[in-house]
């Protein structure tokens, strides 16, 4: 189905025209993931309470020089990366729990999973919840493939590559210029480029960096200890695309609010889009 035959509902007098925008699958998948990462992150916050210093190469210990470390003195915590130190007193390194008592792991209780710390416990969410990423993107990236919807919807075709056309929707949104009609409907460059980095970068960089740092894939993959550099390397990786991920998702759900909660929400939920109306000519 190409983009000028997406579903219309049909629509009586000015009532908004309803296009059918997000199929099944990419919906169901949306909510998975959304759940997921949350779980993943969380419980990847307790698994670096266990050691929250990051290295480069295979090895890293507390003597050696670690290039991020959340830590804490007696009086204050601390955010250090490379020889740039912060000051985050009462949110990293030191902290005071619901009962009033002063904690030193790195993040606090409320932002992991488990929320009392639990190394075992945050490996057992973080490992379950690590197979339903990996399971759930190979059946949506085949989708997206063999369903159309990568041609479809993702691909990036040769006027949108032009540096004057992604100029133009920076400072679209930058003004917080959304598309109005038929445009709306539609997944324009910004968009494009940011979901395709998640889906086929990020998300796959985050499971083999992660399978990089179990000993038992290095005894049965070891070309992954080379492809990363080492095991802290990996972990490094690891930690900065994680961060990555946070990020998209706050400017998404920034967008979101933005452009329009209900309208977009709905549409995740039943798959079909009221269209804002196209500017008048005087505006």
């Amino acid at each position: 189905m190409a983009e000028a035959e997406i579903p219309v509902a049909p629509s009586e007098g000015t009532s908004p025209i309803r296009v059918y925008r997000h199929r099944l699958p990419a919906r169901i998948w949306h909510w998975v993931n959304a759940v997921t990462l949350l779980v993943l992150l969380m419980s990847g916050l307790m698994i670096f309470n266990a050691h929250p210093r990051l290295y480069w190469g295979q090895y890293g210990a507390n003597p050696d020089y670690a290039w991020l470390a959340v830590g804490s003195t007696p009086k204050t915590g601390f955010l250090r990366i490379g020889e740039t130190r912060i000051e985050t007193t009462g949110v990293l390194g030191r902290w005071t729990d619901a009962k009033g008592v002063q904690q030193t792991w790195a993040f606090p209780g409320w932002a992991t999973i488990p929320t009392t710390y639990s190394l075992a416990d945050g490996r057992r969410w973080h490992s379950l919840f690590a197979w339903v990423l990996a399971i759930s993107l190979t059946f949506y990236m085949l989708w997206s493939l063999f369903g159309g919807h990568l041609k479809r919807d993702l691909h990036v075709r040769r006027a949108e590559w032009a540096p004057r056309h992604i100029w133009h929707d920076v400072k679209d949104h930058a003004r917080l210029r959304f598309p109005k009609g038929e445009a709306a409907a539609r997944y324009h460059i910004l968009q494009k480029l940011s979901y395709i980095g998640v889906i086929f970068v990020l998300l796959p960089l985050m499971i083999a960096t992660g399978l990089t740092m179990s000993p038992g894939m290095n005894a049965s993959a070891p070309w992954l200890l080379d492809l990363f550099g080492g095991r802290q390397s990996a972990r490094s990786i690891h930690f900065i695309a994680a961060w990555l991920l946070v990020a998209f998702f706050l400017v998404h759900i920034a967008m979101v609010l933005l452009a329009g909660p209900v309208n977009e929400v709905r549409s995740m939920i039943t798959g079909w889009f009221r269209l804002p109306p196209e500017r008048s000519a005087g505006r």
